[in-house]
């Protein structure tokens, strides 16, 4: 039988060996989004054989929700372990994080037995890294005028080093103050998220871009490499009291810190409207589909 446990920092050479056989490219298969957002599901990890398993544990219907195994063996076997460790808790298995070549192979692995849905909150944005780094054509005309007024600021970009850490948690902070009555449980989760990057940021192989002016914090961003072509960007936050500063930052830190991979993944919008409508205004390549899978 399965057992899970808190993911730790020691994880990460046995995770990391798993995520890179499997390629995958969900923004959910990094290690350090794994370990740092794990209060918002509150997700919990365990490993079978070669495979390494991510499962949260808290959802409105008490069904845990696993991510689709990466790693190397039998899926057939895997899958079959998990639904095992489901039933025993008299629930279904759940999977999520499936895309459309993982659910054909699913769908051949379990003919019949399983329902599929899809939410367009759930599906990453995937961008041409060359895209996003010369903003080409007609249509990144108004992207390109952002970015003007942003050169207009007298802002300075450089890449994170430790001695950003402290002000990048404090402009952080400030955001989270502002919110903090509102009691939101995935903010709260953010601000947790945020200081796991910062307090493991050289452990977790993450680059960052900071944005200043008058020598203030005023943008942020904390990325990394997903797999071979991908690069993930996972915090973006910016002051938007100054123009253009949004694109400033993008457009920076995907040429200081993506340019030897094809992609960009900037994740999900949530269901979000306002974040949907900013992630379709830079166009992306495409929109990775996630399927979620409920075993019958």
């Amino acid at each position: 039988m399965l057992e899970f446990r808190d993911i730790a920092i020691t994880d990460k050479e046995r995770i990391t060996r798993a995520l890179q056989y499997s390629q995958f490219m969900g923004c959910e298969y990094s290690f350090s989004n794994n370990m740092a957002w794990k209060r918002l599901g509150d997700s919990q990890i365990s490993f079978y054989k070669d495979f390494y398993i991510c499962c949260s544990f808290r959802s409105e219907d008490g069904i845990p929700n696993f991510f689709l195994p990466s790693g190397k063996g039998s899926y057939k076997e895997v899958l079959g372990e998990m639904k095992s460790y489901s039933e025993a808790l008299g629930k279904p298995l759940r999977v999520s994080g499936i895309t459309e070549p993982s659910l054909n192979m699913l769908n051949e692995l379990f003919p019949e037995s399983f329902t599929a849905n899809t939410d367009e909150g759930d599906w990453d944005y995937i961008y041409n890294t060359a895209d996003l780094t010369e903003l080409p054509g007609r249509k990144y005309h108004g992207k390109r005028n952002h970015l003007a007024r942003y050169n207009e600021l007298g802002a300075e970009f450089s890449m994170m080093t430790e001695i950003d850490f402290d002000d990048c948690i404090t402009f952080s902070a400030m955001e989270y103050n502002i919110k903090s009555a509102d009691s939101d449980h995935s903010f709260i989760a953010e601000q947790y998220a945020i200081n796991t990057y910062f307090n493991y940021f050289f452990e977790l192989g993450l680059k960052g871009g900071v944005i200043r002016i008058d020598g203030r914090v005023v943008a942020f961003t904390i990325g990394e490499g997903l797999n071979d072509k991908t690069f993930c960007v996972h915090i973006e936050k910016a002051d938007t009291s100054f123009n253009g500063i949004y694109a400033g930052i993008n457009n920076s830190f995907a040429k200081a810190a993506a340019a030897e991979y094809k992609y960009i993944n900037r994740e999900e919008d949530l269901g979000i409207d306002g974040l949907r409508k900013a992630k379709l205004s830079y166009h992306p390549a495409f929109l990775l589909k996630k399927y979620t899978v409920t075993f019958k």
